[in-house]
């Protein structure tokens, strides 16, 4: 049965949630364990996509151009797809962009998951709020080729929402978020106000990325913002850059009075997500500490914490020399206060790469697990942080191992963050009951 928090208002629980992610991982149990033993889910380029990998890995010959090792976070699954489950031909399941078919099997898992029968929700008026980012999927839509007449819906942004309300009739608002980077949390911000207003009676939300080019690596190559190991160490002294993933991940979000007349298991409580720009000033992908922190201020205001209370920062650590050093100064500045105490840092993309529009819920759903199972995951590579913030001072520390982690009146809270490289940031705060059971 579901918990109940204390208090009168009816707030915005996640009753449910799915994932796919490197290493093979399609499922919560797997993931949980990868994250809880510390396990690095990259591994080498696929060799099935017909990307120029001998162009790609002889980049730094060039001048200004800095090296592309052999390393990513790719989904195994990628490719894989059962057309005729979904109702589609196919030749249209070929056409589809592979985000378009991810998502729509893991929306499919995060309902069943939440105990609802996704075969049973037509006409129901269920929203579906989706992050995801065009990646050059399949040859120009202005080719003629025996896949044209599909491929206006098969590489349309909005159809990865789109496909997941058709092929389950949703009749709820059905929209498609690309901020970039931040596009995960803000799928879910939107999806909470969608609820609260009306709109919908409950909704899913998520965000997929299946990188249909390798364009992204070309763009930090030129950039030298690539880990130039094969290794994204977020918050680390080690750090030389970034390192690109893939994943999905979709949850369930309702009303707690409609998850308790239900019976549905609440994972957590959205008490705020809140969202900004960086303004100008700075060139448009370069990100401000500034806007960060009044982010993150505004959130906890919206929460009505006090954030001494956050066990819990799932951050953006991209890994980067100029993005981590940024966002560790806000934290610092907002959760870090009292150097005596304060709460452990991760990111979830030591694991598994930067899985661009993606990355906000992955590192929501570690989360998520961390809270059910009562323990805080570790971050990787976090032997030896980064000096740009003096941790002497403040109470912000990496969670270098896997540790218990103790609740506050029977609740666990948490904070998620999740930056754009457009300016966009995205921050909220959770609030998750002690669980009777440990399953997730």
């Amino acid at each position: 049965m579901a918990r109940s928090f204390s208090g009168d208002e009816d707030h915005i629980v996640i009753a449910g949630m799915a994932v796919e992610a490197p290493g093979g991982i399609d499922n919560l149990d797997d993931f949980w364990s990868a994250l809880a033993e510390s396990r690095e889910l990259i591994g080498p380029f696929p060799r099935d996509r017909e990307w120029p990998l001998r162009e790609m890995f002889a980049l730094e010959r060039a001048e200004g151009w800095g090296s592309v090792p052999d390393a990513g976070g790719f989904l195994a699954g990628a490719t894989e797809f059962d057309p005729q489950f979904f109702g589609i031909t196919p030749r249209e399941a070929v056409a589809m962009d592979p985000q378009q078919r991810v998502a729509l099997r893991v929306a499919w898992r995060a309902l069943e998951h939440a105990g609802i029968n996704p075969g049973a929700l037509a006409g129901a008026e269920v929203g579906c709020f989706m992050g995801a980012s065009f990646t050059e999927y399949g040859p120009r839509v202005a080719d003629a080729n025996e896949y044209s007449g599909y491929r206006a819906v098969g590489t349309a942004l909005g159809a990865v929402a789109g496909r997941i309300s058709h092929s389950l009739g949703l009749a709820g608002p059905s929209i498609v978020v690309d901020t970039a980077c931040a596009s995960s949390l803000i799928a879910v911000h939107q999806a909470a106000a969608a609820i609260r207003s009306g709109e919908c009676d409950w909704a899913v939300a998520g965000a997929v990325c299946v990188m249909g080019s390798p364009g992204a690596f070309y763009e930090f190559a030129k950039n030298n913002a690539l880990a130039v190991d094969g290794h994204l160490r977020a918050y680390s002294a080690d750090a030389t850059g970034t390192l690109w993933g893939e994943g999905a991940g979709v949850v369930v979000l309702e009303r707690e009075s409609r998850a308790r007349e239900l019976g549905h298991r609440v994972y957590a409580r959205v008490l705020a997500t809140r969202a900004n720009h960086n303004g100008k000033g700075a060139p448009i992908a370069v990100p401000s500490a500034q806007a960060q922190e009044a982010l993150v201020r505004k959130t906890i205001d919206a929460a009505g914490i006090d954030p001494s209370l956050v066990g819990l920062v799932e951050g953006h650590g991209t890994g980067t020399p100029v993005g981590d050093p940024v966002e560790l100064t806000a934290l610092c500045n907002t959760y870090g206060v009292d150097p005596e105490r304060g709460p452990r840092l991760g990111s979830v993309k030591t694991n598994l790469g930067h899985a661009q529009a993606a990355a906000g819920m992955l590192g929501l759903i570690k989360v998520l697990l961390c809270g059910a199972n009562g323990h805080i995951a570790p971050t990787l590579h976090a032997d030896d942080p980064a000096p740009a913030v003096d941790w002497t001072a403040t109470g912000l520390r990496l969670a270098t191992k896997l540790e218990p982690w103790a609740a506050h009146g029977g609740v666990r809270y948490a904070a998620v963050s999740s930056f754009g490289v457009a300016g966009t940031n995205a921050h909220a705060i959770l609030a998750m009951p002690v669980l009777e059971d440990v399953d997730a």
